[in-house]
């Protein structure tokens, strides 16, 4: 993909949006609302003492808000999973410890769809409200299965119901979400595969984006086709298929050669190029 040909061409349509919206709205009806993992968070693996402030993190709806010129609002937590953002009792990946060590962007104390309701129903002008969930929810399952005889096995038994409740709770999510009379748009950011020349890797992807897919029509939502996204960079030859290479992660602190699951800066720019068109398409 052609960088420099995407980001003027998605200025040019930004502006006709904005020329098409008249005079600047009060700042209330100028907020997006991010919710989510660590993907949204723009985690950053082993990052020592920049844990303590979480503006050390810039994730896509940071971007984001810079494109729409929207307040970005980032409740996402890193090891959220579909089930813990609904519950305190679920289990989650990570994201309950995580905040009782280190801060979010925005601060709450329950879970991450009870601040959400709270937030839209304080906030009426909201425009945009993004969701990014269910991975966690298969590395739950992965964890599980890591001292069964046959790992793959294990996975490939337990996807299928870890599949099916993602499914339900990204329908309850949304659901929820409009219950507040949120009338905005909302975009379910699918997710990327970590490595495209592994057909396992992107099998379980794809199978993850098409539930989260389904969920999100049933309930006026849209996808914002981030897995396209990064696989049109990474098919370039000289990346093999490989997310990696392409520069869309961020670099393993174990390994210089590998990389962490998580979105490179230019990944997160990609991810919000994306959604922005996704915003702009439904919003015309």
């Amino acid at each position: 993909m052609n960088m420099r040909r995407v980001i003027p061409s998605l200025s040019l349509i930004l502006v006709a949006f904005a020329l098409g919206t008249g005079p600047a709205a009060a700042d209330d009806q100028e907020k997006a609302l991010a919710l989510g993992d660590s993907v949204v968070f723009g985690y950053i693996t082993q990052a020592g003492h920049e844990y303590v402030n979480a503006r050390n993190f810039v994730g896509s709806p940071e971007h984001l808000a810079a494109l729409l010129h929207l307040e970005a609002v980032n409740a996402a937590c890193p090891g959220e999973a579909s089930g813990s953002f609904l519950s305190s009792s679920a289990p989650d990946h990570g994201c309950r410890a995580y905040r009782s060590a280190f801060p979010l962007h925005v601060p709450y104390g329950s879970t991450q769809l009870a601040f959400a309701t709270s937030f839209l129903t304080q906030h009426r002008g909201t425009r945009l409200v993004t969701l990014g969930l269910g991975a966690n929810d298969v590395l739950i399952l992965q964890d599980a299965c890591v001292t069964d005889p046959n790992p793959p096995q294990c996975i490939g038994a337990g996807l299928p119901a870890v599949l099916a409740g993602v499914a339900s709770n990204v329908a309850t999510i949304v659901a929820t979400l409009r219950a507040t009379g949120f009338a905005g748009v909302i975009v379910i950011v699918n997710y990327y595969s970590p490595d495209y020349s592994d057909p396992s890797q992107t099998a379980i992807t794809m199978a993850v984006n098409q539930v989260i897919g389904a969920a999100a029509q049933a309930y006026g939502a849209v996808v914002a086709d981030v897995f396209t996204a990064f696989q049109k960079v990474a098919s370039n030859p000289a990346f093999a298929g490989k997310t990696c290479n392409a520069g869309l992660l961020n670099v393993d602190p174990q390994n210089q050669a590998l990389c962490d699951v998580h979105p490179s800066q230019s990944g997160q720019r990609l991810i919000a190029e994306t959604v922005a068109r996704t915003y702009f398409t439904v919003s015309r």
